[in-house]
């Protein structure tokens, strides 16, 4: 393993590692206006939803690693308190990197961007017609992390209203993933599609799962399983009972060979099957056989 400290690389080295290993980032679409009503709209990957009561979205406009400038967003929120947050998804995601080019101030990036300014309900400045949910926000506060190139600039901003286009709603208004194609940044010239990359995590149990630390040590320690498996494993509340295992043996060895005459490795094989299909009392039933 190659190891680092920070003051032993360049900013931009040091950037460049940090945008590559912590990835995908949600892209915040920020769109501002100055004092004379100018409107300003630049993307930020770093990003991200950090309270719901109250509902409190974070976003960073670093300092220019080059020349220790700031981002006319910046000084927008400081002047004004207010964004507008507006969400990428698959079909904006060349626009987004578009409106990233450094404009001069009196440029429109919205119309540089071939964007919609939609007026918003309750903050001055413009939201993105085209972006799918669209957050207006107040400033809360604006922490300074350095006065260096590269230093961030963490804007807290509240949330004082939502606005979602029925498209990607379902009949009970809950947002359908797959529609809304949501992208992220990665480091270089990288995007992720969330779209073809979702796939499902079981929340733990509200009660408390036994643990890996809890199981027979023939499976705590097996090569087979990886330390997903194991984890999906440990978030079950208690194992099966007797008489469970018993009826299950019965009924797969109708299909199979006689599953208490297989070896652990075996076992486990047939067990990782089972949890790919998310059947976790199926393998935990296997398993105890």
């Amino acid at each position: 393993m190659v190891s680092f400290e920070p003051k032993d690389l360049s900013t931009g080295k040091l950037h460049g590692y940090l945008l590559s290993a912590v990835a995908p980032r949600p892209i915040a679409f920020a769109s501002t206006m100055d004092t004379d009503g100018n409107p300003n709209l630049s993307p930020f990957s770093f990003f991200n939803v950090f309270s719901a009561n109250p509902p409190i979205l974070v976003f960073s406009p670093a300092r220019r690693v080059r020349d220790n400038s700031v981002k006319h967003t910046l000084n927008n929120v400081e002047a004004t308190k207010e964004v507008v947050i507006n969400v990428v998804n698959y079909d904006l995601v060349h626009q987004a990197s578009l409106s990233s080019t450094e404009y001069d101030k009196d440029v429109n990036e919205f119309e540089k961007a071939g964007l919609t300014m939609l007026k918003s309900d309750l903050v001055k400045p413009f939201r993105v017609a085209e972006s799918p949910v669209q957050i207006e926000c107040k400033v809360n506060e604006i922490i300074k992390l350095g006065t260096e190139g590269g230093a961030g600039n963490l804007v807290i901003c509240e949330v004082v209203k939502i606005h979602i286009t029925e498209e990607v709603l379902d009949d009970d208004q809950i947002i359908i993933q797959e529609k809304l194609d949501l992208v992220a940044r990665a480091g270089g010239d990288y995007y992720s599609r969330a779209k073809n990359g979702f796939f499902e995590v079981p929340k733990p149990l509200r009660t408390r799962g036994i643990g890996v630390d809890a199981m027979p040590d023939a499976v705590k320690n097996s090569m087979i399983f990886t330390g997903s498996d194991l984890g999906m494993l440990g978030n079950i509340e208690a194992l099966p009972t007797t008489a469970a295992i018993a009826d299950f043996a019965k009924t797969i060895g109708e299909h199979h060979a006689d599953i208490t005459e297989m070896s652990h490795r075996e076992k486990h094989k047939m067990a990782r099957n089972y949890l790919s299909y998310g059947d976790i009392d199926s393998a935990w039933k296997l398993l105890l056989s």
